[in-house]
């Protein structure tokens, strides 16, 4: 079977081959509301059911029994973002080139421009992974690493659903027909944060994937005068982690920090940025929903809490959260090469219940 075209190219210029591979999908028109308040359009995907079952149709007996699972499987809600030995699902590194095609059309039909984008960069960072670690990360450092998984029958009136998985990126959808009805846990993450070096023309010193969601909530923290920080700043030591990592449900924590009603007109307008870095990725129909609930429940009761260093290059995270969605952000690992707090970790979550599904009462 014909693999991917990185894999084929070697480590050397695997970048390149893989970008070539990976971007520019020709489809119809789509607007977010950045694009619109900046004039322009991004390119959208196709329907999520035509996308996924085009995709589908395109496998073998075999590949489908890996891609395919029933809608109430418990590997439904089983994610991960650390690099694993294999995960549930058909990997693009056991595609050809036209199942590959396939395999980000189905990616792009459920995720905006941003989120497409963000997520095929941080799927190219492995190969810069394994040039900073050498050749004993190849098992594990593969930019087509990453595993698709379909739960159900993509179909009208119907349940089903959607994830792609692999190292920094766990993205799970959960559909009624065409409609998104849930869209988290919603993963990504970049290790090196920022690149120390120039890795090719694509990939330049000082880069940042996920720059939106660190530099904002630095603005935030730093807007925040002494009164206002005392009541944002979380006690106790920094985390390790972002809580409830790979747990099926999200943490219910009592909302921590500085409420949004505390905050003046231009620290209200950051937070709303920075929360519109991790709602974007999605598409212009999930960001409606999400902003009607998040109105919904008062705007005012969202609260950002910070914990570590307020400059990079120093631990630091940060939760936002609301009566309806938590975010939460931690870099505090040094990156491949060594560098201190280099390393990001960030999720969108559903506090009524991710994957569509209620949290168990206690």
């Amino acid at each position: 079977m014909l693999k991917f075209a990185s894999v084929a190219c070697g480590v050397a210029i695997g970048l390149t081959c893989y970008l070539l591979t990976w971007q520019n999908i020709a489809v119809a028109q789509e607007k977010t509301g950045k694009a619109k308040k900046k004039g322009g359009a991004q390119s959208a995907s196709v329907a999520p059911i035509a996308a996924v079952n085009a995709f589908l149709a395109t496998l073998d007996e075999a590949q489908k029994s890996r891609a395919l699972l029933t809608y109430d499987s418990e590997k439904r809600v089983v994610w991960n973002f650390v690099p694993l030995e294999t995960r549930k699902g058909l990997p693009l590194m056991d595609m050809s080139a036209e199942q590959q095609a396939a395999a980000r059309a189905a990616f792009r039909s459920v995720v905006s421009q941003l989120g497409y984008d963000k997520g095929t960069t941080i799927m190219q960072y492995e190969s810069i992974l394994l040039k900073l670690e050498g050749p004993k990360s190849e098992g594990r450092r593969n930019p087509v690493k990453y595993y698709v998984t379909v739960y159900g029958t993509p179909a009208a009136k119907q349940p089903w659903g959607l994830s792609i998985e692999g190292h920094h990126m766990s993205l799970n959808f959960s559909l009624n027909g065409n409609q998104i009805v849930d869209s988290t846990p919603q993963f990504m993450g970049s290790n090196p944060a920022e690149l120390k070096d120039n890795y090719g023309d694509n990939f330049p010193k000082g880069m940042r994937v996920l720059k939106e969601e660190e530099e904002l909530a630095f603005q935030l923290v730093n807007s925040l005068d002494e009164k206002q920080s005392a009541a944002a700043l979380l006690a106790g030591e920094l985390p390790k982690e972002i809580r409830g990592a790979t747990e099926p449900q999200p943490p219910t924590d009592a909302a921590q920090g500085i409420a949004a009603s505390a905050l003046n007109a231009e620290q209200k307008a950051l937070l709303k940025e920075l929360i519109e870095a991790y709602s974007d990725k999605m598409k212009s129909g999930v960001v409606k929903q999400r902003w009607a609930l998040i109105e919904e429940a008062g705007f005012d009761k969202i609260k950002f809490a910070w914990a570590g260093a307020k400059k990079a290059g120093i631990g630091h995270y940060y939760i936002v959260q609301g009566p309806t969605f938590l975010i939460e952000f931690i870099n505090v690992q040094a990156d491949a090469a060594g560098n201190p707090a280099n390393h990001i970790h960030c999720v969108w979550r559903d506090l009524s219940g991710d994957f569509n599904l209620p949290i168990a009462s206690k």
